[in-house]
């Protein structure tokens, strides 16, 4: 009996931690919302701006390189099934709609998550095991306001905004392969792209985008205030931010566009 016992008292106390974990990462969420309206205050305008152009600027790079192959993928593997049937025509149509509704948002979650939520995770975390939270709070300096807010501000703002730029060049990218592999002219490429892609289509893409980043965000910092264990423990946050990221954003994604499609 005690195996069993013991074995029920492990599941409850990881159940139990895991609320006690949601409830200190929603708690967190809605004071860092709360003091968005100081966003660009005397003291944060600097943090704030800081992260937005961590966020926006110095992401660029790979989400360029991921939104094209991203756009050439899709067209490249849609334009072929079609060209079998004589459609190839509409490949625009393809490549527009799933990348405004879809993948735009996913691949921008999925990058931003990789590099600045790790980030996050990381830096909160180093701070954490060097008690310098801890110095803040003793300082009565709410850790949520000087440290969670502006990131969660940088991220809501330019998730939306990155996304568009994915949508872009995904687009973009499609073209490329549909004029110069599928045989299909830019006129009509782009012509389909815009009849079939709808005002909804962007409004959903954009809320996911929106979305992402405040799941980014609250999980980012959570983990890094969790962090433990010194130095292993940062390793560890940041992974664990990176999975748990993902997670959240596939399972978020798919709810959304069942909410709005289905």
């Amino acid at each position: 009996m005690g195996a069993p016992v013991r074995s029920v008292e492990r599941v409850g106390e990881k159940v139990l931690q895991s609320f006690h974990n949601t409830g200190h990462a929603m708690f967190m969420l809605f004071e860092g919302i709360w003091f968005i309206q100081f966003a660009f205050g005397k003291r944060s305008r600097r943090e704030t701006a800081t992260q937005m152009y961590i966020t926006g600027i110095k992401s660029l790079a790979v989400i360029t390189v991921v939104a094209l192959f991203t756009g050439m993928i899709l067209a490249l593997q849609t334009g072929l099934e079609l060209k079998r049937w004589g459609y190839e025509e509409f490949i625009g149509s393809a490549v527009a709609v799933t990348m405004i509704r879809e993948m735009g948002p996913f691949m921008t979650g999925l990058i931003i998550a990789a590099s600045v939520g790790s980030a996050i995770a990381a830096q909160l975390g180093t701070m954490t095991v060097s008690e310098e939270i801890a110095a803040l709070e003793v300082m009565s300096i709410n850790p949520n306001r000087f440290l969670v807010m502006p990131r969660l501000f940088a991220l809501i703002v330019m998730m939306p905004i990155l996304s568009v730029y994915t949508n872009i060049l995904g687009i973009f990218g499609g073209a490329v392969v549909g004029t110069t592999q599928l045989g299909v002219s830019m006129q009509a490429y782009m012509d389909n792209a815009t009849q079939f892609a709808t005002n909804k289509d962007l409004y959903v893409g954009l809320f996911k985008a929106f979305i992402f980043g405040i799941i980014i965000a609250t999980v980012a910092c959570h983990q890094g205030f969790m962090t433990t264990e010194g130095a292993v423990g940062v390793g560890k946050a940041t992974r664990r931010s990176v999975i748990i990221s993902f997670l959240i954003i596939l399972v978020v994604g798919y709810m959304v566009t069942r909410l709005f499609y289905i």
